[in-house]
């Protein structure tokens, strides 16, 4: 078995971006110990996760200590299926694998921004609002793009597409991996982040750096 603690298959490059910037730089927030990891790219992205992330994987269990899968709801050809309910499927043919319980598919409702949007000032930042006027939560309310009081969009994806096209900010993986090393994870209630965050801490608990 390899030396590395982990390996990733995530639908795209912009979640590619997000996982290592947390893996790389938010493990104290994660309350985690160092990782050492590989994040792989689906061709196909969410469907073939979807469909092909437990076999995928299969080939990786004897070389990695633990596997995770990571992949949007939305798009992924599943959507007659709740995605707890994906998740817990995708968790049972892990569990029927090699793997067993070294790893798990986190199942994003409904994609990938969910997980961006907070009070947190660095979001603005990234996104190019910092001092601008409106706000950027002002002027995602005046846009529709969020409703008064809501904590985050209800089409998370296409309020950051809006708000950086806004800002003239280019969209590209790195603003990912900006936010991923940024905004703070413990405001973050998203349920599918809680999970993430969960088995990290299940497997690479603070303070056993022995592995």
């Amino acid at each position: 078995m390899t030396d590395k603690d982990l390996i990733v298959l995530a639908a795209d490059k912009d979640m590619q971006s997000a996982l290592t910037g947390l893996l790389r730089t938010r493990r104290l927030a994660l309350g985690i110990r160092t990782v050492t990891f590989d994040i792989l790219v689906h061709a196909q992205h969410d469907p073939a996760c979807a469909r092909q992330g437990v076999s995928f994987l299969q080939n990786y269990s004897r070389d990695y200590r633990h596997g995770l899968l990571v992949f949007d709801h939305e798009g992924c050809g599943r959507e007659s299926t709740s995605p707890e309910a994906l998740q817990r499927e995708l968790n049972r043919g892990f569990l029927n694998s090699t793997w067993g319980e070294r790893a798990k598919a986190v199942v994003i409702d409904p994609e990938l921004e969910a997980w961006v949007w907070s009070q947190s000032p660095h979001v603005a930042t990234v996104t190019g609002w910092a001092g601008r006027s409106p706000s950027l939560r002002d002027w995602l309310v005046s846009r529709d793009l969020l409703k008064c009081g809501q904590a985050k969009p209800d089409r998370p994806k296409e309020a950051l597409h809006a708000a950086l096209r806004e800002a003239g900010v280019a969209r590209s993986a790195s603003v990912y991996e900006q936010l991923a090393e940024k905004v703070s994870v413990r405001n973050c209630v998203d349920r599918s982040f809680g999970e993430l965050k969960a088995a990290l801490r299940l497997w690479f608990p603070a303070g056993d750096e022995g592995g």
